[in-house]
């Protein structure tokens, strides 16, 4: 025979409430011997419900974030950045830049830390604001900007990337197109102009971008595009990887 529990539980499963529903018999027993109220109960069972709602979004943006491992706030050697990137890096992690539809590019050498700054903004804005971001080489987005081309399917490719607030394009001073790739990556920065936000990492300064687009006139299109609302950040200073390296031949 289904008691008076049972019901409750699987009414809740029915309302999608599972955590609810998975906790209520435990969280009723405590309620009789703590003399909880009916406010103080419900309370308590909503709290878990939220927690665990919070904790299952979180996992699920990370996962689709593709976000490399390890890039954390925690790795990063906040030392060998610059003094004003450094300041930069609290007021970054609010997010605000997010909702005014701003761009961060990371502008330096090879090795001075990028990546490694962009990916690990990128996790704290998951885990302090579940905000949808992904992270993808320049050079894979274009392949598949190109394929969506193709296939006649770019207006839905592009509609998918539009479902992220934020899009952290890695390297893209490494990629250089042919005119048909040229034009997919240029459309989709023209697609986000003004809507959503990029993150772009570049080891080229912008009097060197017609290495990227080859046409003078879709470069500066571009440029334009991208700085327009952005806050550029500078990355100076010896390779981190090179530094690194030296340390443990010492050791």
């Amino acid at each position: 025979m289904q008691t008076k529990d049972d019901t409750l539980a699987k009414l809740l499963r029915s309302f999608n409430l599972s955590t609810m529903a998975t906790i209520s018999a435990e969280a009723l027993l405590e309620a009789e011997k703590k003399n909880w109220t009916h406010r103080e109960l419900l309370l308590h069972m909503c709290e878990c419900e939220a927690q665990e709602r919070s904790k299952k979004l979180t996992e699920r943006l990370l996962k689709q974030s593709c976000l490399p491992l390890g890039k954390t706030i925690e790795t990063l050697k906040t030392a060998l950045l610059s003094e004003k990137v450094r300041r930069q890096l609290p007021q970054l992690l609010e997010g605000n830049f997010i909702d005014r539809h701003e761009n961060i590019l990371a502008f330096g050498l090879p090795g001075r830390g990028k990546t490694h700054f962009l990916a690990a903004l990128g996790h704290e804005l998951i885990l302090r604001q579940k905000r949808r971001v992904l992270f993808m080489p320049t050079f894979k987005l274009v392949e598949r900007l190109l394929l969506a081309k193709k296939e006649s399917k770019l207006e839905a490719a592009l509609k998918k990337l539009d479902y992220f607030e934020v899009v952290i394009l890695d390297d893209i001073g490494f990629v250089q197109q042919n005119r048909e790739e040229m034009e997919v990556l240029f459309t989709f920065l023209a697609d986000r102009y003004e809507r959503r936000s990029l993150m772009v990492t570049s080891n080229l300064v912008f009097s060197q971008w017609d290495q990227i687009f080859r046409d003078p006139m879709t470069t500066a299109a571009a440029i334009d595009r991208l700085i327009h609302h952005s806050i550029i950040l500078e990355f100076t200073g010896d390779s981190h990887r090179t530094k690194s390296a030296k340390e443990k031949i010492k050791e």
